[in-house]
């Protein structure tokens, strides 16, 4: 099944005729093996269309944004060294060229940043709002301590400024050595934070599709109570949930028949 995935044409078709704009994500969750708890990795081209505008003001994460016209998930143990040659690869059999404008959605683990840099090179970035919300908290959270509504508006005063003006922004706010460590978790991203343009374009600015693949398409079916999986044999079932979760199933048993 993996072979057929990565070689069979006609597990291309469907993503090869859909419009909407390409997206990339990449995410991993801890499943149980013989071999101990190993890192599952997922990752996800998909073609999206856009959704209605919004300004950053309040209103952007009460948005619906359309589902995605078509995904293909490859789910399998890997390091980041391992995952991240096969991505352009995967990217050359779905009909991708280096012409085709690739947005990568992300958190901000290093070795993603690292694999998208050396193997997606052209690929526009986008950090993943949420964890970067979750990390202006965490800033927050240290410095306020139980002064919660004190915590509260310095995180949506500094998130607003994240959604207007990126990273650039929130860094010329974080002066004085108390910020250094959420300094240190943006500034590599000063690249990957032009949310208010993608806002107004009806685009994306989270990684959602990957995190919950994770959960749903992986996680549900590996993570039952008590499991525990030879590691070949886990990653052939994470390859079964992954088509059958796509528009790759039905191409799959057509061939398969």
């Amino acid at each position: 099944m993996r072979a057929w995935q990565r070689d069979d044409r006609a597990a291309a078709d469907g993503f090869r005729t859909a419009g909407g704009d390409v997206e990339f994500q990449t995410d991993g969750t801890m499943v149980n093996t013989t071999a101990g708890w190993r890192e599952m990795r997922l990752s996800i081209f998909a073609r999206r269309a856009r959704g209605e505008p919004a300004s950053g003001r309040g209103d952007w994460d009460q948005r619906g944004l359309p589902a995605p016209h078509a995904r293909v998930i490859q789910a399998g143990i890997r390091t980041g060294d391992q995952l991240g040659p096969g991505w352009w690869r995967m990217a050359l059999r779905l009909g991708l060229s280096e012409t085709t404008r690739i947005t990568v959605l992300a958190d901000g683990a290093k070795w993603i940043w690292n694999q998208v840099a050396e193997h997606l090179g052209g690929a526009a970035g986008v950090l993943d709002i949420y964890h970067a919300g979750e990390h202006l908290w965490a800033a927050a959270k240290g410095h306020f301590g139980d002064r919660a509504a004190e915590a509260r508006a310095w995180v949506e005063g500094r998130r607003d400024t994240l959604l207007r003006s990126g990273a650039s922004g929130l860094l010329g706010e974080l002066v004085g050595v108390e910020w250094s460590a959420v300094r240190d978790y943006f500034e590599p991203h000063v690249d990957h934070t032009a949310y208010a343009d993608r806002l107004r374009s009806g685009r994306s600015i989270g990684s959602g599709l990957v995190e919950g693949a994770c959960k749903q398409v992986v996680g549900r079916r590996l993570k039952q109570t008590g499991a525990r999986w030879r590691v070949r044999r886990v990653d052939r079932m994470a390859t079964l949930c992954a088509i059958q979760a796509t528009e790759q199933w039905d191409a799959y048993w057509r061939r398969a028949t």
